[in-house]
């Protein structure tokens, strides 16, 4: 019986090990156009290849959501800067300032007054929520 108890405790144990605590972050957003810039403003450092980026223009997702990192995506323009271009660093810091472009054929197209917001999680839990009025481009 004591075997069994022990067995019993230590599989128990195994299953229910803690998740990896998400980073924190400060961070801060402009709209220009359709670029959507977005600076690290302090705290941890953000592995992107564990981040998501979702965007609303006046409360409608896009119709397609920037993967992270890209080079090239349906509904972007390419070449996107920093932490979001597939050739940055793996890891994101403070300071760095990452955009993308969004491109016509995406829906609904950003225009100025237009209200953005961009999540940001990472391992599918938000680190992030901003909002900015679009200025001209």
């Amino acid at each position: 019986m004591t075997v069994v108890l022990a067995v019993g405790v230590t599989a128990a144990t195994t299953l229910d090990s803690p998740a990896e605590p998400s980073p924190t972050a400060v961070t801060s957003m402009e709209v220009e156009g359709d670029r959507i810039t977005v600076t690290h403003d302090g705290g941890d450092p953000i592995d992107v290849d564990e981040m998501a980026v979702h965007v609303s223009v006046n409360g409608e997702p896009l119709d397609r959501q920037p993967p992270v990192p890209f080079f090239s995506a349906a509904g972007f323009r390419p070449g996107p800067t920093g932490a979001f271009n597939a050739a940055s660093d793996d890891e994101w810091v403070v300071g760095g300032s990452a955009s993308f472009r969004v491109a016509g054929t995406n829906d609904p197209f950003i225009q100025p007054g237009d209200r953005v917001e961009l999540r940001l999680s990472v391992r599918e839990q938000p680190i992030a929520t901003l909002e900015a009025t679009a200025r001209p481009g």
